[in-house]
C-alpha cells in the first residue's frame, strides 16, 4: 500500500463530519482560523464552514492540515459509527490511527473525536523499539500498562513499568524504550488533547 507524507500507509479519508475536529487541532496548536487558512491558500470563511461541517476539504487539503497540525493524514480517516454510536462508541476496527512517527510505536484514538478536555490513547511499543530523544508537552498523563513491560525516563529518573503500572507525565521530559521480548501495550489519558 502507497504511503502518505508522513510515512503512514495512505488510508481512504472519511466522509463523515470532521469540523470539531479540525478546531480541536487548531485551537490545541494555539493557531488562528487566519492563519490556517494563509497556510492553506483559501479563505477564513471556508474554513469557519469546514470546522463547522458546512462545507468538505479536498483530500489533498486534509493532506495539507495534516501537516499542518503535525498528525498522520490516517487521523482523519476512520469509518463511520452507526446511528446511535456517533459519538459515544468507538470500535476497535474503527479507531483512527494516529502516533509520533517514532518506529515501533502503534498508536490509535480510543476517544470517538478530538472534543473533550482530555484524549484516550492505546499504544503498542514493539520489542526493541525506543524514543531516544525526550518529548516535553504542557499535558498531564496518565499512562497504564495493560501488557508487557517498558522502560520510561521522567527527566533524568529511569523507571520499569508492567503490567498494572501507572505513570504520570506533567509537563517533563519523557522518553522510552521497550529491550524486552514482549510488546508493551498501554492505555494513555492526556489532557488537553494534543492529537
Amino acid at each position: 500500500m502507497a504511503k502518505d507524507f508522513h510515512g503512514w500507509e495512505a488510508v481512504a479519508v472519511r466522509t463523515v463530519p470532521q469540523g470539531a475536529d479540525l478546531r480541536s487541532l487548531r485551537k490545541a496548536r494555539g493557531l488562528t482560523l487566519s492563519e490556517v487558512a494563509g497556510e492553506l491558500g483559501r479563505s477564513v470563511g471556508w474554513l469557519s464552514q469546514v470546522e463547522r461541517d458546512i462545507s468538505v476539504p479536498e483530500a489533498s487539503e486534509l493532506r495539507r492540515l495534516a501537516d499542518i497540525f503535525g498528525v498522520p493524514v490516517s487521523l482523519f480517516a476512520a469509518p463511520a459509527a452507526r446511528g446511535e454510536e456517533q459519538g459515544r462508541i468507538v470500535r476497535a476496527a474503527a479507531r483512527r490511527a494516529i502516533g509520533e512517527r517514532t518506529p515501533g510505536l502503534i498508536e490509535s484514538l480510543l476517544s470517538p473525536d478530538l472534543t473533550d478536555a482530555f484524549e484516550v490513547i492505546h499504544s503498542t511499543f514493539q520489542p526493541g523499539a525506543s524514543r531516544h530523544e525526550p518529548v516535553q508537552r504542557p499535558t498531564a498523563e496518565l499512562a497504564m500498562i495493560i501488557e508487557g513491560r517498558l522502560d520510561v525516563w521522567l527527566g533524568p529518573d529511569k523507571f520499569t513499568i508492567a503490567r498494572g503500572d501507572a505513570v504520570r507525565v506533567r509537563g517533563e521530559p519523557l522518553r522510552w524504550a521497550n529491550p524486552y521480548k514482549s510488546p508493551a501495550v498501554a492505555v494513555w489519558v492526556i489532557s488537553p488533547p494534543v492529537y
